[in-house]
């Protein structure tokens, strides 16, 4: 069966990259460990990979990437926002799956594996008879997929103490509040997660209806709503040590102590 390689290093990427044949699908994860949905997703990948045999040459290769310390591969497949999958083979990206749909996840591996692994039809198939129902049970049933959405939102929004969601990311920032507000968390050495709202309708529209707060940025501490970027301005008026708990210098400070 095939496992799942943690690439740390650019190099190891690079080697790993130039050592597989044409033929081969390498399937690339993205994930990073403040975010919860990544460690399901994990849990999802390592099932499917043994599913698909250990071939030589490899007909399939999976690799693992942490998206922040490998910043720079993260940019070349335009990762914004964890999980994050990338179907490649031959150096061309054949598809690729952001969030944490496992039917998603399954349904693009099977199609783009079927004509590499030998036994992926048989996969496929198999798999197939459970995924299908679900993806029908969603779209007949709107209640459900609201419910779902939420539990998705509660998940998203407790992945990090400080979760910011803005448009575009802290080093591309696509509006001028979403820039202020990461200047602001920069400024006091905040540790913050991020989501990027601009790569995923569903959670755009959907988180603000569950946060009541019509507009963007929002930025959450420890599971609950602040505000846009007036309303941390008004906090840290009122109050200039407001994100201390969550400061890095805090973090360091205590360790030394």
């Amino acid at each position: 069966m095939s496992t799942i390689k943690e690439i740390t290093t650019e190099d190891d990427w690079r080697a790993h990259v130039a050592s597989l044949p044409s033929s081969t699908l390498l399937i690339i994860s993205f994930h990073a460990p403040w975010a919860a949905p990544c460690a399901q997703m994990a849990t999802v990948l390592k099932t499917l990979a043994s599913e698909y045999p250990a071939t030589d040459p490899p007909a399939t290769s999976w690799v693992s990437l942490n998206a922040e310390e490998l910043s720079d591969i993260s940019e070349t497949y335009d990762v914004t926002a964890v999980p994050f999958l990338v179907l490649q083979c031959n150096d061309e990206v054949l598809e690729t799956v952001s969030g944490s749909s496992a039917v998603k996840v399954r349904t693009a591996i099977e199609t783009h594996a079927k004509s590499a692994a030998p036994g992926a039809n048989t996969v496929a198939a198999a798999a197939g008879k459970t995924a299908a129902p679900a993806e029908v049970e969603t779209a007949s049933d709107p209640a459900k997929a609201k419910e779902d959405l939420n539990k998705r939102l509660g998940e998203l929004i407790k992945a990090a103490p400080v979760m910011l969601f803005m448009k575009g990311t802290p080093s591309a920032p696509q509006c001028g509040f979403s820039r202020q507000l990461v200047g602001i968390l920069r400024e006091r050495s905040v540790k913050y997660g991020f989501f990027n709202i601009l790569a995923d309708d569903e959670v755009r529209q959907g988180l603000k209806e569950y946060a009541e707060w019509p507009t963007y940025p929002q930025l959450w501490m420890d599971g609950d709503l602040v505000g846009g970027l007036d309303i941390v301005k008004e906090e840290l008026e009122g109050n200039t040590d407001f994100f201390q708990p969550h400061s890095v210098s805090k973090e360091e400070g205590s360790a030394a102590a």
